[in-house]
């Protein structure tokens, strides 16, 4: 009876730790999430992103719970291996428990891996997005300046006759045949040769 007393004394102490630390990890478990989140609140406002750190980070903590479950899982397997009896049928039942609780863990934390990587994506397109918009912008103040060029680039021609145009033409042994802004536009492609 002393021995039955005794393990049931350490199978309640050993149950004991098994509730707090899976109570632990289910609350660093929350707090990883929120972190992520806040993080996530504050990097939307900003047009490029770097998750890279905030997601190693989660993973190393998924890392260490999948380690800590395996290890009490590892802990419980030896226990059920030794018990006998109605101490065994009690092991069980908390091993249930305890396998209830880290379905419950790994279900939360697939959940949070799951909305990281929809966040990542988001991000990602949303930088997509800028960076076309950039893009976009880039090469229509890069034409803007083009025609810009183009046309100061016409000012010198722009005052002079049909004549004269020809006449420079003819200096420059390019062909005199054309309207007044065909003339123009092979002086311009002329100068700009």
């Amino acid at each position: 009876m002393t021995t039955s007393s005794n393990s049931n004394g350490d199978y309640t102490a050993f149950a004991g730790r098994a509730r707090h630390a899976t109570k632990k990890s289910a609350e660093t478990l929350k707090r990883g999430a929120k972190t992520l989140t806040d993080q996530a609140n504050v990097v939307a406002a900003l047009p490029t992103i770097d998750l890279t750190q905030p997601v190693q980070r989660y993973f190393e903590y998924l890392q260490k719970a999948v380690d800590f479950n395996r290890d009490l899982a590892t802990q419980w397997a030896e226990l059920v291996t030794s018990w006998s009896g109605s101490v065994r049928e009690q092991s069980l039942q908390l091993s249930s428990i305890v396998t209830d609780q880290a379905e419950k863990v790994a279900d939360l934390t697939t959940r949070q891996a799951e909305k990281a990587e929809e966040l990542a994506k988001e991000q990602a397109t949303k930088v997509e997005q800028a960076e076309q918009e950039q893009a976009r912008e880039a090469k229509r103040v890069e034409r803007a300046q083009a025609k810009q060029a183009r046309e100061h680039a016409r000012e010198p021609y722009e005052e002079l006759t049909k004549a004269e145009l020809a006449d420079q033409l003819s200096e420059r042994g390019l062909p005199k045949t054309g309207n007044v802004d065909e003339l123009i536009e092979r002086l311009v492609n002329a100068d700009n040769a």
